[in-house]
């Protein structure tokens, strides 16, 4: 009965689906990113190593490899349909996020949506990447996912912290899907990173009053801020609060992805028909 009603609705007239393309499988086995991607972000990957399991075939194109390579972009397909990806193999530095923005452009140009793989900490910090232009660079990146106008799909396959959470198209840049996979973690800073802060501001601090170092009470201070944050960093936290839209097993992620883009299409080719009637109880 469900099928007969929803075949009268004479649905796709205002837009269906895109055009279902033949395509080859993933390269690799989906079934082994459960094995061959590291849980602890920390553990470096190469992310084409992801590609290879969850786009179509061997179809991907990297653009500008050699030029910022800790950000890889490549045109691809999944499921048929052709998309831009942008990963992470390490922290964004100036170069990559130049590059990052470019791409995202020429996608814009092209019509082609964006798939984001967050896996970094965030922009390049110190004095080497700040006199490189790094505050310039990644301002760049962060304008061109804000004003883009083509689908966004974010996926979080490792660590998404900081700034670099909005470079890759966080939940605050409002992606039409975002995802989680369950080895995620996700905060405003990492917890080790933000004990480090905190330790050196006190040390400093102590340091200009004349006054001694109290070690013991440092360390218990430390211990709590990195609890704190692993709690809350943990991605079931997040996703507990409405900050994704689900978390998915990293072996469906080459079909969640496919199936998203087809309503991503959908989305933007259906022709709305908005109630004509006035208010009435019927």
């Amino acid at each position: 009965m469900a099928r007969d009603v929803m075949g009268r609705l004479n649905w796709n007239a205002g837009g269906g689906p895109a055009p279902a393309e033949p395509y080859d499988p993933p390269l690799r086995a989906p079934a082994e990113l459960a094995g061959v991607i590291p849980t602890d972000f920390r553990t470096p990957y190469d992310v084409r190593d992801l590609l290879a399991r969850i786009v179509d075939g061997a179809s991907f194109e990297a653009f500008k490899s050699r030029y910022g390579p800790a950000t890889v972009c490549v045109q691809t397909s999944i499921m048929g349909q052709p998309c831009g990806v942008i990963g992470n193999n390490g922290p964004i530095a100036p170069a990559g996020a130049t590059k990052a923005a470019q791409f995202i452009q020429l996608c814009d140009k092209s019509d082609l949506p964006i798939i984001f793989l967050h896996n970094t900490t965030g922009y390049m910090v110190g004095t080497e990447s700040e006199q490189a232009g790094m505050i310039k660079h990644g301002s760049k990146m962060v304008q061109a996912v804000s004003n883009v106008s083509v689908p966004k799909i974010a996926l979080y396959v490792g660590a998404t912290f900081g700034a670099g959470n909005y470079g890759m198209c966080g939940m605050a840049y409002e992606p039409d899907f975002l995802f989680a996979w369950p080895n995620a973690k996700a905060n405003v800073m990492g917890g080790e990173q933000a004990a480090k802060t905190m330790r050196q501001v006190a040390e400093i601090g102590a340091e200009r009053k004349g006054v001694p170092v109290d070690e013991a009470a440092l360390d218990a201070r430390t211990a709590t801020i990195e609890a704190h944050f692993a709690r809350e960093e943990d991605i079931f936290y997040g996703s507990g609060r409405l900050l994704d839209h689900g978390i998915i097993d990293p072996r469906d992620t080459h079909r969640v992805l496919g199936i998203v883009l087809q309503n991503c299409h959908e989305a933007r080719a259906r022709e709305l028909n908005p109630n004509s009637f006035g208010i009435a109880r019927l």
